[in-house]
């Protein structure tokens, strides 16, 4: 199965400009699984609420997906991306999934980050999405800083984390390197380049899209400067495949009775 990123720059606010230059970019691939960045289509910056609302966009109605539904019927691609999405009064910052039949579905991000905790509506449930020959497993950006995530995933049976970011800290690519390795399973980051500035506002995004392997050694990479499209096949199998060495298996190994701890406040 190939998989892989798209790692782009977005402009702020400019959603038909952000989504014809991710179409323009997977024009060049067919048969794979593509993860783009989180809020690709819109940029992250928002001043306040009513800025978000008037960028959000409903899913599956609206443009953005309509768009997305399209490359992905013509070149049989399984696609993750980020945008803004409203649900009612509420606001997520989602992922969403359009298969090459025209499935569509979407995870809520359940870490906010920083001013997005004064923005958005926060997820309550981590969610996977069998595909042909493969089951992904959602989660966004800031999700990464929680094992809980990456392992409820796996507990799920997902084989490939798919990981829509706007990563600004350091650490994010080198932990999804842990989350693949402690769960045996394949992550795919696509992480947006450049700096968005709006006021006094100002982020840096590291880049640095990777696909990780369930040995959490990097199957392919991209560097914090260029847009770029990669693709690597992989033997998806290899994600099931949870034996350490012949005694330690990573899911066999637990003691859920154990860990009560961390459901609690």
């Amino acid at each position: 199965m190939k998989i892989g990123f798209l790692q782009m720059r977005s402009k702020f606010g400019e959603i038909k400009l952000n989504v014809k230059k991710a179409l323009g970019l997977l024009e060049r691939v067919n048969d794979a699984v593509i993860v783009l960045p989180e809020l690709f289509n819109t940029g992250y910056i928002f001043r306040n609420k009513e800025e978000l609302i008037s960028l959000s966009e409903k899913v599956p109605g609206g443009y953005t997906t309509k768009q997305m539904k399209k490359i992905a019927k013509k070149n049989n691609l399984h696609l993750v991306f980020g945008l803004a999405q409203k649900v009612s009064e509420k606001v997520y910052n989602s992922a969403v999934y359009v298969s090459p039949g025209g499935k569509v579905d979407s995870y809520r991000k359940v870490h906010l980050y920083d001013r997005e905790k004064l923005l958005f509506d926060h997820g309550r449930a981590f969610k996977t999405k069998s595909i042909k020959g493969a089951k992904l497993g959602f989660m966004i950006c800031f999700d990464w800083m929680f094992p809980e995530a990456a392992r409820s995933l796996a507990l799920k049976g997902a084989q490939i984390l798919c990981h829509p970011s706007n990563l600004v800290l350091p650490w994010g690519q080198d932990a999804m390197k842990l989350r693949c390795l402690e769960n045996r399973v394949f992550g795919i980051t696509a992480n947006r380049i450049g700096v968005e500035r709006r006021g006094t506002v100002r982020l840096e995004f590291t880049g640095n899209s990777q696909v990780v392997g369930p040995d959490g050694e990097v199957l392919i990479s991209v560097g914090d400067r260029s847009e770029s499209l990669k693709v690597v096949d992989v033997d998806i199998s290899e994600a099931d495949d949870k034996d350490i060495n012949a005694n330690n298996n990573v899911m066999e190994d637990r003691f859920p009775s154990y860990y009560s701890m961390l459901t609690r406040k």
